[in-house]
């Protein structure tokens, strides 16, 4: 199951080591449970701390101090809200969801999205991974909110707010671009839809809000990275140092020069999302 994880192959030996160090400890501290007849095997257990403690490489098990309990389903899941909106209206839903994390609380996974193994198969980009996901939000909730900014020394924090949100609102405008593209007759969930959001750098769920797109990002800069350096260079450098990894640097390849003084923005590098649409072949 672990040889599935190619996006470990970068790792010298001695970060392999370390995060071999943080997946025990995670191991040790950690409960790992099933929910609707789902029994965790070593293997799976084994399979999420791996991924989990991958951001932590840096920070730390201290990261996660917070909660103690994972809690994984066979499948997706199902999750009912309820939402006030502005007039005071309260709107319920049920949600499937692949994961979730909660401040204070557990995580809970889908193990058919979390298996490394199965490939991705319902993942719309390369850079997916729930657990990456799920577990950067628990990074991000450590100062109280999911807002993109992780905690940091207060000198840093208003450069690092600045890049987030300017990457945010250019992806956001990146999105906008193609949506408008997308022809009238194309359903968005069909694989013609599909197709034209996979020429998004980013999973589109990033433009829901600067708290997704800092997870979505922190899953691309793991997994899937050189479409997130060649489009937000500036933060790619700052989760090169926040997490202590290049994952760009097995290849060789490094981030196009970032203009000092500003945070990067799209407009900054190419990108095949910012380019004219062209109508992508249909799928079979």
């Amino acid at each position: 199951m672990l040889a599935s994880m190619r996006w470990l192959d970068h790792l010298d030996a001695s970060t392999l080591e370390r995060l071999r160090e943080l997946s025990a400890g995670f191991l040790a501290r950690k409960t790992i449970s099933g929910a609707a007849g789902f029994e965790p095997t070593d293997d799976v257990r084994l399979a999420i701390a791996v991924q989990a403690c991958l951001p932590i490489l840096r920070l730390g098990l201290r990261a996660y101090h917070d909660f103690v309990e994972i809690v994984v389903y066979p499948a997706r899941f199902l999750v009912h809200r309820k939402e006030m909106d502005e007039a005071g209206v309260v709107h319920e839903s049920l949600d499937e969801l692949a994961g979730e994390a909660m401040e204070r609380g557990p995580v809970v996974l889908s193990w058919s999205d979390a298996d490394p193994s199965a490939g991705n198969r319902d993942a719309g980009h390369r850079g997916w991974n729930v657990v990456i996901h799920e577990f950067a939000h628990k990074i991000d909730l450590l100062d109280g909110e999911a807002d993109g900014v992780p905690p940091l020394p207060a000198r840093e924090r208003g450069g690092w707010a600045a890049e987030i949100q300017g990457a945010w609102q250019g992806f956001c405008t990146m999105v906008d671009r193609l949506e408008a593209a997308i022809p009238r007759h194309v359903d968005p969930e069909s694989p013609q839809g599909e197709a034209w959001y996979a020429r998004l750098p980013l999973d589109p769920y990033a433009a829901t809000d600067p708290g997704e797109f800092f997870a979505v990002a922190v899953e691309s800069f793991f997994v899937d990275p050189e479409p997130l350096a060649e489009v937000f260079p500036g933060l790619y450098a700052r989760f090169r140092d926040y997490f202590g990894l290049d994952p760009l640097a097995v290849t060789g390849q490094q981030p196009p020069p970032q203009p000092a003084g500003r945070p990067s923005s799209p407009d900054d590098a190419p990108s095949q999302a910012a380019a004219e649409m062209e109508p992508p072949p249909s799928r079979s």
